[in-house]
């Protein structure tokens, strides 16, 4: 039995949780920035093709206990890491360190490096090339007060990386955040979806993949194909179980709005690349688009003045926006992701819920509104009494 720990964005751990249960993992423990588990070889191959929420699954291969950087040089020149992967991969180290008492993480890295390349050099008598930019295997060091963790990074490019992409706008929503937010509203593929401001199509798309059951890693490569444990036969039964999997019969029903015509050809051709008919894009402003059903999802990641549009331009249109919501769409649930804080008090709607999420670095909030005839602070009142019972 192996241990894996699959990363995610801050605030998707419980979701991720869920998601590496369902996968097949045991002795699930969620922490900050992700899920430790156990599990065969398989299981890691498996996460990585089909984890929507994780960033990189890394294999535990040591732990041990240091003070300082020779102590790490040490441990690692210990380590057997010529049965992991060969001499002819090219390498790289990424120290990670929490209250480390390290005076240089720099020089930490270097000479956890140093000890890996030593040791090649004893056994096999040749020394794997360091290359930061492209590299086969990654070496992660995990470090906290008094504990090293070595581990080695079975996905390669990050996860979110899907292999979709056929282009990318500006500040473009994270394929696994997306995800995370579609589980978090509760998506099945059965209800009515809707993003008024969807850019190059990241939302919709997740949940068209997520309703078609087409797993996020089915386009692309791994990283655990370079490890000498890899076994071919386990991971061509893990892609043949999935081909198994039965998607909902039903027609979606997703839509996608924007005023940019540049987004939305990025949109179209994304679409297009992954055969997606049935996901409906139309160019028009948020503010006059009219509700497809009577009840459904709108769920958005709006432009937030920290990275496009500006402040006072987005403080005149919030409201006109909430007025929108309260006006079309009662019935609805609205899901809006934005770094924006004053989110709520400017388009005039209480949250039912906010979630706090992290946009890359950007801390972030996902608020949740129940739309109902009259305004939505009936809902809220009713989902307060609701969490008290």
């Amino acid at each position: 039995m192996e241990t894996f720990f699959t990363t995610c964005p801050r605030g998707l751990e419980n979701e991720l949780g869920k998601e590496v249960s369902a996968l097949g993992g045991r002795e699930i423990c969620v922490t900050p920035g992700g899920v430790e588990c156990q599990g065969s070889f398989s299981l890691c191959y498996r996460l990585n093709l089909e984890s929507r929420i994780g960033s990189r699954v890394l294999w535990r291969v040591g732990h041990g206990s240091y003070r300082h950087e020779e102590d790490l040089y040490r441990l690692a020149r210990q380590m057997p890491w010529f049965q992991w992967f060969s001499a002819n991969c090219r390498i790289k180290v990424r120290l990670v360190a929490q209250q480390s008492p390290l005076n240089s993480l720099e020089f930490a890295t270097l000479r956890v490096k140093d000890a890996i390349c030593d040791r090649f050099v004893h056994e096999v008598k040749k020394r794997p090339v360091v290359d930061k930019r492209n590299p086969a295997i990654q070496v992660v060091v995990f470090v906290d007060e008094k504990q090293v963790v070595w581990y080695l990074d079975t996905t390669g490019a990050p996860l979110f990386k899907r292999g979709w992409r056929q282009s990318v706008g500006e500040a473009p929503l994270r394929e696994n955040l997306a995800a995370g937010i579609l589980q978090l509203a509760g998506w099945t593929g059965e209800q009515v979806l809707l993003d008024p401001m969807c850019g190059a199509g990241t939302l919709l798309i997740e949940a068209a993949l997520m309703a078609k059951g087409i797993p996020p890693g089915v386009r692309r490569d791994f990283a655990f194909s370079k490890l000498r444990n890899f076994d071919q036969p386990t991971w061509d039964q893990v892609r043949r179980e999935i081909s198994e999997v039965h998607p909902i019969n039903h027609p979606l029903k997703i839509y996608g709005y924007d005023h940019d015509v540049h987004a939305l050809s990025m949109a179209r051709s994304n679409l297009q690349y992954l055969r997606l008919s049935n996901v409906q894009v139309k160019q028009d402003d948020a503010l006059n688009i009219i509700p497809p059903a009577e009840k459904g999802l709108i769920i958005t990641n709006p432009p937030y003045g920290v990275r496009m549009g500006n402040y006072s331009a987005l403080e005149e249109w919030y409201p006109k926006f909430g007025d929108v919501l309260k006006q079309r769409f009662a019935g609805w649930t609205v899901f809006v992701l934005t770094a924006d804080f004053r989110f709520p008090k400017l388009i005039r709607l209480a949250p039912s819920r906010k979630i706090p999420l992290f946009n890359g670095a950007l801390e972030s909030r996902l608020y949740e509104f129940q739309m109902v005839a009259g305004g939505n602070r009936k809902a809220v009142r009713l989902a307060k009494r609701q969490g008290k019972n």
